[in-house]
């Protein structure tokens, strides 16, 4: 029972906060218009080229992931990590972050690769991406005050005034995200703490943290690190062109926005929904966008870019289990005497 209960809370409450915080923005809208918009007034041509830049950014990922579990003795199938980073983004719809134990699942299950370090080098992986996305941040705080100071200027908004234009229920969006992180904190903690009792299992997970130490190439890590994020950025830029309203903005405003909605992915909802959007729409309303042609882009976008997370999802799920029983297939021909020696 009390199994049951901790499932329904992973699964329920992350659908309930992007369920709230979705309908609040899309509240009263004319989905009508969503329909007319894709039909006739969206380019597509530009959509269809974001999407092998997503596709890019998890197979970066899964290289880099596999570079960095060769100083551990862990070498898996490269098209294995693949799949496995595939399926890893498609379980996160459902419960967020534990897609990160699903792909140290997935090797182990495929390649015998240790669950404990290679979740230890997911640890370290996700050190090395938060550092990227201050870094990120920093630089679009740089590069956009100019932007801002004029905007203030010109419009004579003060930010007690833009503050005071929030409204109630956006503070308490804010607030219900704020809370969400710390939640999202304290359940790591606590994980860990359980993980501390073990101590063989830390030493496993310690192994794989400084497993960068030990790496070979780290300019090819490096590089792997940056193509990560620049194919995510391209993943999400080439839609500003898909529109109208968001198609002169430039690479500045896509940058802004990109970081600003990545950093709204951390509240635990599926695939960052309803953060992501709020955070997005926001960042199209300062640049000038009107606010019903933020919110067709920031549903349409993230919709598109949610389905392709499901069907890359669903293609590796297929291919690993194939695999698996093309495994056990062989495994079963294998006369009694050399099945017994392996």
């Amino acid at each position: 029972m009390k199994k049951i209960l901790s499932y329904t809370i992973k699964v329920g409450l992350p659908l309930l906060l992007g369920g709230a915080i979705l309908y609040w923005m899309y509240r009263g809208f004319d989905f009508e218009q969503v329909r007319r918009v894709v039909t006739e007034e969206m380019n597509w041509t530009w959509m269809l080229l974001s999407l092998p830049f997503g596709v890019l950014a998890q197979v970066f990922r899964a290289l880099r992931w596999k570079q960095t579990l060769a100083p551990l003795g862990e070498k898996p199938r490269t098209d294995n990590a693949i799949y496995s980073i595939f399926l890893s983004y498609a379980t996160s719809l459902v419960v967020p972050r534990v897609g990160e134990f699903v792909r140290c699942g997935v090797l182990k299950r495929t390649d015998g690769v240790s669950f404990s370090k290679a979740l230890g080098t997911v640890l370290t992986e996700r050190a090395v991406d938060t550092l990227m996305m201050m870094m990120m941040t920093v630089m679009a705080i740089l590069l956009q005050l100019p932007v801002f100071s004029s905007f203030f200027a010109r419009t004579g908004t003060r930010l007690d005034t833009l503050l005071a234009s929030f409204t109630s229920t956006g503070y308490l969006v804010t607030a219900i995200c704020a809370l969400a992180v710390i939640v999202l904190l304290v359940m790591l903690m606590r994980r860990l703490a359980i993980f501390n009792k073990v101590k063989g299992v830390m030493r496993n997970i310690w192994q794989g943290v400084a497993s960068l130490r030990n790496i070979n190439g780290r300019a090819l890590y490096l590089f792997y690190t940056f193509a990560i994020w620049f194919s995510y950025f391209l993943h999400f830029m080439l839609t500003f062109y898909c529109f109208e309203a968001t198609a002169h903005l430039g690479v500045s405003c896509a940058f802004v926005s990109f970081v600003v909605g990545t950093i709204a992915v951390i509240v635990p909802t599926p695939n960052g929904a309803g953060p992501w959007h709020f955070a997005v729409k926001t960042m199209l309303i300062l640049y000038g966008v009107q606010s019903d042609a933020a919110l067709f882009f920031v549903l349409i976008v993230h919709t598109v870019q949610t389905l392709l997370v499901v069907l890359l999802g669903i293609w590796a799920a297929i291919f690993i289990r194939r695999r698996k029983q093309s495994i056990l297939t062989s495994e079963s021909q294998m006369p009694d005497d050399t099945r017994a020696s392996m």
